[in-house]
């Protein structure tokens, strides 16, 4: 123990005697009554509590950055979770809509869910996750609890391609729900329109526009729009006719084939009448 002692003081001896100093020193301004080393002491202890409390503050306030940045990574969670759940009683809510729509249709109906989308100015079409395999069939109208979303162009065994009602491809025959008067709809690369349609025939703002029993393309009536506004009045003797979607195309995520075809025969003609230039 002797020998280990001494083998600390050799190594730190300079050491040994600085603290001992330093205590000896710190003993003496504490038990020293002297008014000028009194004077000195409580300054030294001021600048100490000052340092104290500045460093004691950077520390409080690193914890509260630390503790701030915690609470917010629970935020961004919860945030999430809260919107998962939502999503959840979104897609729950919609899928019972539809559901319901299903149970008072009396028509068959395929659900099925768009997989994929292809949005452009002129060629608007949807990929659906059923085909061949579940009796879908090119021509078959494709609809949601909101009204006709397309028409059924192409069909593999597991997925069939639709061309929306915005796809300059399809044409339909509709009529205005008030007045029964019928029209050919086309979209123009800007909006859904009603064309050649008389002057003397009565279309109006705010008519629903359904489909035409007159087409086997869709050969039950479907809500498709409403009309906006008439142009080209002023000039020529017939008016286009704009027409607001009743579906969402940019939202819509579940969707029904209607599984009839009327008349093959005579679908495929309107069909290849309709998509020429």
């Amino acid at each position: 123990m002797k020998r280990l002692f001494l083998e600390l003081w050799e190594n730190f001896k300079e050491y040994i005697v600085l603290v001992v100093l330093i205590v000896a020193s710190l003993l003496a301004l504490t038990f020293n009554e002297n008014i000028a080393v009194q004077k000195v002491r409580a300054a030294a202890f001021g600048s100490f509590a000052g340092v104290t409390s500045v460093v004691s503050d950077l520390i409080s306030i690193a914890k509260i950055k630390s503790e701030n940045t915690r609470l917010s990574e629970v935020n961004a969670e919860l945030m999430l979770q809260v919107n998962m759940l939502r999503q959840y009683g979104i897609e729950n809510r919609a899928l019972k809509e539809l559901l319901n729509f299903k149970d008072s249709s009396d028509y068959p109906l395929i659900p099925a869910i768009i997989v994929a989308k292809s949005l452009t100015r002129a060629q608007n079409t949807f990929t659906l996750n059923v085909g061949s395999k579940n009796n879908v069939s090119r021509g078959m109208p494709v609809i949601n609890d909101e009204g006709l979303v397309g028409i059924i162009h192409s069909v593999s065994e597991d997925f069939s391609i639709v061309r929306t009602l915005k796809n300059q491809e399809l044409k339909l025959t509709v009529k205005d729900e008030r007045s029964r008067i019928d029209a050919v709809m086309k979209w123009n690369g800007e909006n859904l329109v009603m064309i050649n349609v008389p002057k003397t025939h009565d279309v109006e703002p705010g008519d629903r526009i359904i489909t035409s029993e007159l087409s086997s393309i869709v050969p039950v009536p479907i809500p498709v729009g409403v009309v906006l506004k008439l142009t080209d009045v002023e000039r020529g003797i017939f008016n286009e006719v704009k027409v607001k979607p009743f579906v969402d195309f940019m939202r819509i995520q579940h969707v029904f084939v209607l599984g009839i075809v009327e008349s093959r025969q005579k679908n495929n003609l309107e069909l290849n009448f309709y998509n020429r230039d």
